[in-house]
């Protein structure tokens, strides 16, 4: 498979999809809007779209003017049958692209917490290996509405709408599955200015001592790539 993918911030790579690629043997290729001069390929080019989180918003336009250039990059692979999986702030992206709303949750959410599958999710076949409710980490403080014919996937106890899929090729995730314990460290070092008490927000300490569980929800990642993937081809 030939797997291209968007990356937002230097600190917010791909974690352990990368590993999985290339135990698989596919293709890796990117662009980095972080970048300058970033180029984006001919949607015949690849095969799976993934786009990654960030600390910017969907609607921050004026200041990140490559925005409204992604999202017309994410619609056309959406339009191609691509598979397309989003990662937090690329969650928030397909759902915008989708016609969905993205605006401020009531709560930030930071730090391990739990996820719980809708009945949906408990019955499809992509998702039905998932437990009922299961630890994963979370680094967002916008949230979506769930786009129109999209399924609700998980939510949690501080944000209704944690993932969805939509067409059983489109993937959008809140939370961090691919979150090595190299790469929470590179968003603890980036992000220490937000680690300020809240509801749901966890502090370093708390984060650093549950960083265990990135061996479950890595391998969670790995088989939901499976699955789509087997789902679509």
């Amino acid at each position: 498979m030939k797997i291209h993918y968007l990356q937002h911030v230097s600190f917010e790579g791909i974690g352990i999809i990368y590993d999985w690629a290339t135990f698989h043997k596919h293709e890796l290729s990117s662009t980095k809007f972080y970048e300058n001069g970033f180029a984006l390929p001919k949607t015949d080019d690849f095969d799976i779209l993934l786009v990654m989180g960030g600390s910017m918003s969907v609607y921050e336009e004026e200041k990140f003017d490559w925005l409204k250039t992604e999202k017309q990059f994410i619609k056309k692979a959406i339009d191609a049958q691509k598979i397309v999986i989003g990662i937090c702030l690329g969650s928030q992206l397909i759902a915008e692209v989708l016609g969905a709303k993205v605006y401020p949750n009531q709560y930030k959410e930071i730090g391990w917490m739990p996820v719980e599958c809708t009945e949906f999710a408990k019955k499809e076949s992509i998702f039905s290996f998932l437990p009922t409710t299961f630890q994963v980490f979370h680094w967002h403080g916008d949230t979506f509405d769930l786009p129109t014919n999209a399924s609700h996937l998980f939510f949690s106890e501080g944000c209704q709408n944690q993932g969805f899929i939509y067409q059983n090729r489109v993937l959008g995730l809140q939370f961090h599955l691919e979150s090595t314990p190299n790469l929470l460290n590179s968003m603890i070092e980036e992000g220490k200015s937000e680690l300020q008490p809240a509801k749901y927000v966890q502090n370093e300490q708390e984060i650093q001592e549950k960083k265990e569980f990135c061996l479950e929800t890595n391998k969670i990642m790995k088989q939901i790539l499976d699955k789509l993937i087997q789902t679509n081809f």
